[in-house]
C-alpha cells in the first residue's frame, strides 16, 4: 500500500535569494530520510513561495519493509566445547538476544565459521517514522541566515506560522516549538487569507489555487514571463532578457500581477546601463525594448496582487521610479563635472588594504606591472594599457559606482568616453573587470586583458606577500577567482608568457610592502595557480595521470602548457602508447632521482647496442629539441616514440648496473640523458601504466 506524502511550512515572507537552496535542501532531506527509513516512493516535488515551503511525494509505502539482520557472535571453537555443547560464550549471546543456544545459527566469514543469530525486524507504520523525523528536518532545510523569534528556540528563516503534513487524507502528528501539525493551509496573504482545510495533495493544490496561490515555482515563473510579456504589448515593447531578474521576481509574489508604467524620455539621456540599474536594482523593474533593441521610456513591474485599479497601481511604481531616476541624473551630472583622471587622484585616499597600502598605490603598482606584461604580448598597445590602468579604478570613487557597484568599470568605460580618452582606453576600462564570474565572457579586446591580468596578479602575489593566503572556504580577497581569470585570459588570448616572470616583475614592484622571502612568495603563488590549472584542465576531461606527466612541471606558460597536455593525451589514446610509456618508465626506474647527466664516453661503450642507442639519442635529440621550440608536441612525441627499439636492444643486450665502475656509470649517464630529452616533453614516470 501506497499513499502520497504532504508537507507544507507556512512562514513569514522569506527572502527571495533563500528559496533556491531551501527547496533544493528540502529534497535532499527528504529523500535521504526516506532512504534511511527504507521506504520505497515515487517523484519527490518542491514547491515554495515567500510565504510557504512545500513537499510532494508520490507512492510512499505506507509501512516500512521488513528488515532481515544477522548478528554475529563468538567463533564456533569458543562457542562450542569438542562434545559440540554451547560454552557459556554461546550461551551468554543467546541470551543476550532472548533466545536459547539451540536456537543459535553458524555463518562463514572471512574470518571463519561463526555463530549468528538472524532476526527479522518488523517494519513500523510510516507515519510514526515522519512523525518523529520531520520536526528535525524542518529545522535542517539550509538558509543564509537564520533568525529566533518570540521565546521559542526554534530557528528558521523567518517565522514558522503553520505546518501541514499529511499522508493521503491522515494527519501527521507533530510539534516544532509551539506550532502542531494539521491539515491547515492559508492562501494569498491579501486576496485570501483565511485558512482552510485540506484533504490531500491533490485537494491541496487545486485549493490554493483557487485561493490565489501558484506554489509551484515552474508554474509561477511562466506566469510571470506571461505577465510581463502582456504589459510589454501595451506599448508595443519588449522585455530586456533578464532570468536571473525573473527569477527573482518569481520568488518575490505568490500571484504574479504586471504592469507597464512610463517614465520622462529625459532619463533616457542617462547611459543605459545606468538606467537599467537603477530600475532592476532599488525596484526590481524590467526595462522595455523597442524594435530596434533601444530602451523605451517604460518599465515592467511584478506585482504580488491582483490589482482592483491598475492605474493607481501604475501611478505608485511611476512616482517610486522618478525619484530614482533623478537619483541617478544628479549622480551622472555631478560625477561628470570632472574629468575622469581627477577621479584618479581620490584613489589617493581609499585603503586597499592596511599592509598594501592604497587604491592609488595598487594602481601605480599594476600600471608599470600592465606596461610589462604589454611589452611582451602587445608592444604596439603600451601607451594605451599604460592610460587605461591609470583610469580603470577611478569610477570607485564616482557618486554613480558608490550608488550602485555593479556599475564598476561600466560607468568607467561612460566617463572616459565623456573626457575623451581613446576609445581603446574606454572599453579597456569595462573589460579589464571580465570575467566577473565563472562562466563569463574574457575582454575581447588585449588592452583590458592586459590591465585585467596585472590588475589581479598585484592582488595576489600582494595577498602572497603578507601571508594572507586562502585557507579552506575563507578567501576574502577572491585569490581563487583571480587566478582562475588570469588563467582563463592567457588560454583565451594564447599569451604564452612565463607566468613566473610576470609574478617576479609583481614581487619587485611590491618589495616596500611584502613581509616575507620573494622567492618563497613565488613558488607558493605557482603553485596556487598550479592546482587552480589542474582543476580546469580536469574539467576538460583529460585523466590526472596525463596531467602529472604533462603538467605538473609544464605550467610555467599556460598555453603552452594546454598543448602539451593535449599531445599526450591524444598519445595516451593510441593502444600503442602503453608499450612506449613501459619503455620509458623503465629509463626512469632506473635512474630514479638522478636529474643530471654526466658526459657520456664513447670510448667506454663495450657494445654495439650502446652505440647505436647513444647514436640515435643524438639524432633524435636534435629533432626533439626543433619540435619543442615551435611547440609542436605531437611531432616531439613521434620523434622520441622512434628511440623505444634502440631503447628496448639496449636493455636486452646490456647490463646496466655492470661491475666496472666506469662502465656503469657511462652507462647511467646515457639513460640519464634519455630521461633528461623526455622531460622537454613529458615526465613519463608519472604515468599508470
Amino acid at each position: 500500500m501506497t499513499g502520497a506524502f504532504l508537507l507544507e511550512i507556512g512562514t513569514e515572507e522569506i527572502p527571495a535569494g533563500f528559496l533556491p537552496k531551501a527547496l533544493s535542501g528540502l529534497q535532499s532531506l527528504v529523500a535521504g530520510k526516506l532512504s534511511d527509513f527504507r521506504l520505497e516512493h515515487g517523484e519527490i516535488q518542491v514547491m515554495g513561495t515567500p510565504r510557504r515551503l512545500a513537499c510532494l511525494v508520490a507512492g510512499v509505502s505506507l509501512t516500512q519493509e521488513d528488515e532481515e539482520k544477522v548478528v554475529f557472535g563468538p567463533p564456533t571453537q569458543a562457542a562450542f566445547d569438542k562434545d559440540g555443547a554451547p560454552t557459556k560464550a554461546a550461551q551468554g549471546f543467546a541470551r543476550a538476544h532472548g533466545l536459547n543456544a539451540s536456537d543459535l545459527a553458524v555463518e562463514k566469514t572471512a574470518k571463519g565459521e561463526v555463530v549468528c543469530v538472524r532476526k527479522t525486524i518488523k517494519g513500523r507504520d510510516t507515519i510514526e517514522l515522519l512523525s518523529e523525523t520531520l520536526p528535525a528536518l524542518i529545522t535542517s532545510i539550509p538558509f543564509p541566515k537564520s533568525m529566533r523569534w518570540g521565546s521559542s528556540s526554534i530557528s528558521f528563516a523567518r517565522p514558522i506560522h503553520w505546518i501541514l503534513a499529511l499522508l493521503d487524507e491522515t494527519v501527521i502528528p507533530f510539534e516544532l516549538g509551539d506550532i502542531k501539525s494539521s491539515n491547515q493551509t492559508c492562501g494569498h496573504r491579501f486576496m485570501a487569507p483565511e485558512s482552510f482545510a485540506v484533504k490531500n495533495a491533490d485537494d491541496y493544490l487545486k485549493k490554493l489555487e483557487k485561493a490565489y496561490v501558484i506554489v509551484d515555482p515552474k508554474q509561477r515563473s511562466l506566469k510571470t514571463k506571461q505577465e510581463i510579456a502582456d504589459a510589454c504589448k501595451t506599448v508595443n515593447g519588449k522585455i530586456l532578457d533578464d532570468p536571473e531578474l525573473v527569477e527573482e521576481n518569481t520568488n518575490l509574489v505568490e500571484y504574479p500581477n504586471a504592469v507597464c508604467g512610463s517614465f520622462e524620455p529625459r532619463f533616457l539621456q542617462l547611459p543605459g546601463q545606468a538606467l537599467i540599474t537603477a530600475m532592476r536594482e532599488h525596484q526590481r523593474y524590467f526595462a522595455v525594448l523597442d524594435g530596434k533593441g533601444a530602451l523605451m521610456p517604460n518599465f515592467v513591474a511584478v506585482n504580488n496582487t491582483l490589482a482592483r485599479n491598475p492605474d493607481v497601481v501604475r501611478s505608485g511604481h511611476e512616482r517610486v521610479l522618478r525619484a530614482r531616476l533623478e537619483d541617478a541624473r544628479f549622480f551622472f551630472e555631478e560625477d561628470t563635472r570632472i574629468a575622469l583622471g581627477e577621479h584618479a587622484e581620490r584613489l589617493k585616499k581609499v585603503l586597499f588594504q592596511v599592509k598594501l597600502g592604497t587604491s592609488y598605490e595598487k594602481m601605480e603598482r599594476f600600471k608599470q606591472l600592465a606596461a610589462f606584461i604589454a611589452a611582451r604580448v602587445c608592444p604596439e598597445s603600451v601607451d594605451d594599457v599604460t592610460r587605461c590602468a591609470e583610469l580603470c579604478k577611478a569610477d570607485l570613487v564616482t557618486e554613480m559606482v558608490g550608488e550602485f557597484p555593479s556599475l564598476q568599470g561600466t560607468m568607467g568605460k561612460v566617463y572616459a568616453r565623456i573626457s575623451g580618452e581613446k576609445e581603446a582606453v574606454a572599453e579597456g576600462i569595462e573589460e579589464s573587470y571580465l570575467p566577473r564570474f565563472s562562466g563569463d565572457v574574457t575582454p575581447s579586446g588585449t588592452v583590458g586583458a592586459v590591465v585585467g591580468v596585472a590588475d589581479r596578479l598585484d592582488t595576489i602575489a600582494g595577498c602572497f606577500g603578507i601571508g594572507l593566503i586562502p585557507t579552506g572556504a575563507a578567501d576574502p580577497y577572491a585569490l581563487r577567482r583571480h587566478t582562475l581569470a588570469i588563467i582563463n585570459i592567457l588560454l583565451d588570448k594564447n599569451w604564452n608568457v612565463s607566468l613566473r616572470d610576470l609574478i617576479n616583475e609583481s614581487l619587485r614592484l611590491l618589495q616596500e610592502k611584502i613581509e616575507r622571502s620573494a622567492g618563497e612568495v613565488a613558488n607558493e603563488a605557482l603553485e596556487f595557480f598550479r592546482v587552480r590549472l589542474r582543476g580546469i584542465f580536469g574539467d576538460k576531461g583529460f585523466s590526472h595521470d596525463v596531467l602529472g606527466a604533462a603538467l605538473d612541471g609544464y605550467m610555467d606558460r599556460i598555453p603552452d602548457a594546454l598543448r602539451r597536455v593535449e599531445a599526450v593525451a591524444r598519445w595516451r589514446s593510441d593502444p600503442d602508447s602503453e608499450n612506449q610509456a613501459t619503455t620509458f618508465k623503465r629509463v626512469f626506474n632506473i635512474i630514479k632521482d638522478q636529474l643530471t647527466a654526466g658526459e657520456v664516453d664513447s670510448g667506454v661503450f663495450q657494445t654495439l647496442e650502446e652505440a647505436q642507442l647513444y647514436g640515435a639519442y643524438q639524432t633524435t635529440g636534435k629533432e626533439v629539441e626543433a619540435f619543442v621550440e615551435k611547440q609542436d608536441y605531437a611531432q616531439a612525441l613521434n620523434a622520441l616514440f622512434g628511440l623505444k627499439e634502440p631503447i628496448d636492444n639496449f636493455f636486452e643486450a646490456v647490463m646496466v648496473m655492470d661491475e666496472d665502475k666506469q662502465v656503469r656509470l657511462n652507462r647511467l649517464n646515457l639513460l640519464a640523458k634519455l630521461a633528461a630529452l623526455f622531460r622537454t616533453v613529458a615526465d613519463f614516470s608519472k604515468l599508470e601504466i
